[in-house]
């Protein structure tokens, strides 16, 4: 008989406790993300209660104590039953067309985001939990055509990530779906495209690799010599070429969808400019009275007693859990007017260079918290509705020692080609050119990659013949 022996060894594993990992989802959950994770605890959870239309509107309301009472919670309850009947009086609807509306309402589906996508892939591979973390940062760099807004290697620079921890996760994140995504610019979403389909060693991929000017400019009689090939053969690869995705992101812009709603406001004000949080999603939670007096009168049934507790518990990390997701907006908010007036007071052009670190040590967190914080989340600026994570970009020092982000040098380029002679475009070196004497130095691959971001077409393509 085999000698049996037992082994007992001793190891440490990192994991979060159930409190814990219920915040960070609310924490990063959107606005409709949060409302389902609401509504399904509410259905679950028999202990909690929404009291979001209990609460009076009146500007006499009154204080928290009253608000809690059962009579006034029944007082505010018959108001909003006369309201619906004085309402339903001077609706010209009929209950068929309510019904309808409401289904229709009830049918609207939030389109998922790129960020969205990604994440639900993450979160179903088995990585190393610092590559994980890493490939978050990268997801959260992407912009709306699934490029990178900077580097790897430069993010991994700034947030103090391995080299190789941040080289695996950028391979991870690019075999996802869809295929091309994580880029650096059209080129690389190409390439990862064509070997995604094993034509790694085709005549395409070598086209794309050496030749997309020429393909761009159509010069296939240029890139036949190049590559010892025909006419013919040049002219159906273009065609296969033309059959991938020039923008593997374009179909979860974010932009797209009407239904987003602000989680901030940032107005001026006499005293400058003000964050509030809008709570146009946010639910008003509380603990039944009813489940709370009951716990007291279970104390022979040990059963029910746990039931009970249990429910409280979760329902009370639920409420404080909203709670400290809505003071963590808040104070990034707080502290993105400080770092940002310039961008409030003029626009985009003036939006400077901003790490999630610098938030983070300001206000005592984790960057890992900022980036979830701000995911997903939108604010309402004096100049429009913008993601929360836009206000973070890296970007230059111009010569006079002014930061300029990558969205105000976006703007300049823009600028640039919208003031040039439509018969001589800028080229990319021109435009390059023109920003270093604005103070502004860029190479002229990175004024090609804004171009590209900015949906422009290269000079060639651009001009125009008159006469």
């Amino acid at each position: 008989m085999a000698d049996a022996s037992l082994h007992q060894s001793l190891g440490q594993q990192q994991s979060l406790a159930p409190q814990m990992r219920r915040s960070l989802e609310i924490l990063q959950a959107n606005s409709m993300e949060l409302q389902q994770l609401v509504q399904q605890a509410l259905e679950i959870n028999p202990v909690l209660e929404d009291i979001t239309e209990s609460i009076s509107l009146d500007e006499d309301a009154p204080d928290p104590e009253e608000a809690d009472s059962m009579d006034h919670l029944n007082e505010t309850d018959d108001d909003w039953r006369d309201l619906e009947i004085m309402e339903r009086r001077s609706n010209p609807w009929s209950a068929d067309d309510e019904e309808r509306r409401e289904h229709l309402y009830n049918s609207i589906v939030a389109p998922e985001t790129l960020q969205q996508h990604l994440s639900h892939q993450l979160d179903l591979s088995l990585v190393d939990p610092d590559v994980r973390m890493a490939t978050r940062h990268l997801i959260g760099n992407l912009d709306p055509r699934g490029f990178l807004d900077l580097p790897a290697r430069e993010l991994a620079s700034r947030l103090g990530i391995a080299k190789k921890t941040m080289d695996e996760a950028l391979k991870l994140l690019q075999g996802f779906e869809p295929p091309g995504i994580g880029a650096s610019g059209i080129q690389e979403s190409l390439l990862l495209q064509l070997e995604r389909n094993g034509e790694g060693n085709s005549l395409e991929y070598k086209i794309v690799r050496d030749h997309l000017e020429e393909l761009a400019r159509k010069r296939y009689p240029q890139i036949a010599r190049a590559l010892g090939t025909s006419v013919e053969r040049i002219s159906d690869a273009a065609s296969r070429i033309g059959r991938l995705t020039p923008n593997p992101g374009g179909d979860f812009d974010p932009t797209g969808n009407p239904y987003i709603q602000p989680d901030v406001v940032i107005e001026k004000t006499d005293e400058g400019f003000k964050a509030r949080l809008t709570n146009e999603y946010m639910p008003k939670l509380r603990i039944s009275d009813f489940y709370k007096d009951m716990l007291g009168k279970t104390s022979n049934d040990r059963k029910a007693r746990h039931f009970l507790r249990e429910q409280i518990r979760e329902g009370r990390t639920l409420i404080r859990s909203l709670s400290l997701r809505q003071e963590t907006i808040l104070s990034i908010a707080e502290k993105l007017i400080e770092h940002q007036p310039a961008f409030l007071e003029k626009g985009p052009r003036h939006l400077r260079p901003l790490t999630m670190n610098e938030i983070a040590d300001q206000i005592g967190l984790h960057a890992t918290t900022i980036s979830r914080a701000v995911a997903g989340k939108y604010v309402l600026t004096p100049h429009g509705l913008m993601e929360m994570r836009a206000f973070f970009a890296a970007g230059y020092q111009t010569a006079d020692g002014t930061e300029v982000s990558n969205a105000g040098v976006r703007e300049a380029i823009q600028d640039l080609i919208a003031k040039e002679d439509p018969a001589k475009p800028l080229s990319d070196d021109a435009l390059a050119k023109q920003l270093k004497t604005q103070g502004i130095p860029v190479a002229r691959r990175t004024v090609a990659k804004y171009r590209e971001q900015l949906g422009i077409l290269p000079s060639h393509l651009r001009k125009s013949f008159t006469g």
